[in-house]
């Protein structure tokens, strides 16, 4: 009797179909979804359909298509700031989602056809594949003044693995997420035993466990550490820059800033751009929010110009209602708060969303930290700024604290807001600082340095919440080693994947997964 015919493959349609649907399973391992298994296995179901592709063309189509679903999804919130003017925006709105989607995919599908070309049997591909990924998620972090939104390391926020980014930083986690998918997708391959399952399994006790094993001892706040009180108003973006509205959410403010509590703060956080006035203007309302706050120092974002240039700032008021420190950002959002080829742009009718300047602001000179008193130096950020973890590195000294300055009511309601809270988080446990964030809708929160939130304010709620500044925790490896080792690491092993290529000439025939 002839023996049954193998199975059919599935046509190349059908694959790439089926790579999309797995970019959208790996997209629900990211917050607010937090599915982290099925984020897992969705990254392993892209990892064998581009194992099987026909050659390195066929490979960075399905990478593509993995890719932008993966981003659709993790980003769809990316929508809601063209909804908040949409006379004037709300035409870009879909043409936003799918070049952002499509074009961050062009990383994805780049380094597939890369570990097709590195590995092209499946064994070589299980170790390409893994390297060529990380790589092009490092690239996306930096290159075009980066965007590393959605990193596969997020997914772990919620669980012990996200530890091992203090030794490994977020691109060193991403690598052995990707490297653990890989490893998943080679043990459910039809050419490897049954009891190959076991080898992703014990990985993945490995990464949590590990992870386990590194979360730091938190030291708690003396009965004398200073009272931090974030403000979170909840102006709607739609209604903040109403001249009717401004002054309800500047009462609001100095309401919740004068508010009694058992303690007086000695510190009070205003979110991004949470007043209207320019700092050349603002000393009326300085006079008015010293006055609330009694004693206490305040730091609030705002705006300020220098002869024709415009910046996103904050200032730090001292108990007077001096200005005794100023910080401009200097990580602005392409598009959002600048936009390239200004005057070009312009004459199409594409101007800066958040920026009420026309063309946008200037970035500032960089990091700097900000001297508090007996709050010691902090490392301020501005919304944006946080997802970056080498703006924390490059910071002139090592904070006590970072501070952290929103405006995430551009963000929507169901995803944005979260995913940028667990970012927050990811820059504690990297650093084993304390973060302090005031959202101007939320979620406003103090989060200490193994990431935990320690007191919060919901989404869309107004109020303000008082929250002893937690000590620094002991510098981590990857406070030390940044980024650069596994930069060198990754570029060593693609050229070392490509010599065993040419040197030994790897079977290039495609296996069938």
């Amino acid at each position: 009797m002839a023996d049954s015919a193998a199975p059919a493959r599935p046509g190349f349609r059908a694959r790439f179909g089926l790579a999309a649907f797995a970019g959208l399973a790996a997209g629900l391992g990211q917050v607010p979804f937090s599915m982290e298994v099925l984020g897992v296995m969705g990254l392993a179901g892209g990892f064998m359909l581009a194992a099987t592709a026909d050659g390195p063309r066929a490979a960075f189509k399905i990478g593509w298509g993995f890719g932008t679903a993966y981003f659709a999804l993790t980003l769809h919130w990316i929508v809601e700031p063209f909804f908040v003017d949409v006379a004037r925006h709300g035409w870009m709105a879909p043409f936003a989602i799918v070049l952002l989607s499509g074009g961050l995919a062009l990383f994805w599908g780049a380094a597939t056809a890369l570990a097709r070309w590195l590995g092209p049997s499946l064994p070589g591909f299980a170790l390409a594949w893994p390297v060529a990924m990380a790589a092009a998620e490092m690239l996306r972090g930096y290159v075009f003044t980066g965007f590393p939104w959605a990193l596969p390391s997020y997914l772990w926020i919620e669980t012990p693995a996200a530890f091992v980014a203090r030794l490994t930083g977020p691109y060193g986690l991403t690598f052995l997420t990707f490297a653990l998918s890989a490893l998943t997708g080679w043990a459910l391959s039809r050419s490897v035993p049954r009891r190959a399952v076991i080898a992703p399994l014990a990985a993945a006790g490995l990464l949590v466990g590990g992870g386990a094993g590194l979360r730091p001892d938190v030291a708690t706040p003396g009965p004398d550490a200073p009272i931090v009180r974030l403000i979170q108003p909840n102006a709607p973006q739609h209604e903040k820059w109403d001249p009717e509205r401004i002054p309800v959410f500047f009462r609001r403010q100095l309401e919740f800033t004068a508010a009694e509590a058992e303690r007086v703060p000695d510190l009070v956080l205003w979110s991004e751009s949470a007043i209207p006035w320019w700092l050349q203007n603002a000393e009326p309302a300085f006079e008015q929010m010293s006055r609330a706050a009694g004693p206490a120092r305040i730091v609030v974002g705002l705006q300020r110009r220098d002869g024709m240039l415009a910046y996103n700032s904050l200032a730090a008021l001292d108990g007077t209602g001096q200005v005794t420190a100023v910080y401009d950002k200097h990580h602005l959002v392409p598009f959002g708060e600048f936009v390239p080829l200004g005057n070009l742009m312009g004459h199409l009718g594409i101007t800066g969303l958040a920026s009420r300047t026309g063309f946008g602001y200037t970035a500032g000179p960089g990091p700097q930290i900000i001297d508090l008193g007996p709050l010691g130096p902090a490392l301020p950020l501005i919304c944006y700024e946080a997802i970056f973890p080498h703006n924390i590195l490059a910071a002139p000294e090592r904070p006590d604290w970072l501070m952290h300055l929103t405006n995430d009511a551009w963000f929507g309601e169901i995803a944005g807001p979260y995913q940028h809270l667990a970012k927050a988080r990811a820059r504690a446990i990297e650093t084993g600082l304390p973060l302090l964030r005031s959202a101007n809708t939320g979620v406003s929160a103090a989060i200490d340095p193994a990431g935990d939130i320690i007191a919060s304010l919901p989404l869309n709620e107004a109020g303000y919440v008082d929250v002893a500044l937690p000590p620094p925790g002991a510098a981590t490896v990857y406070s030390h080693t940044g980024d650069r080792p596994w930069a060198l690491a990754l570029i060593v092993a693609l050229a070392g994947l490509a010599i065993a290529r040419r040197r030994f000439g790897i079977d290039r025939r495609t296996p069938r997964a």
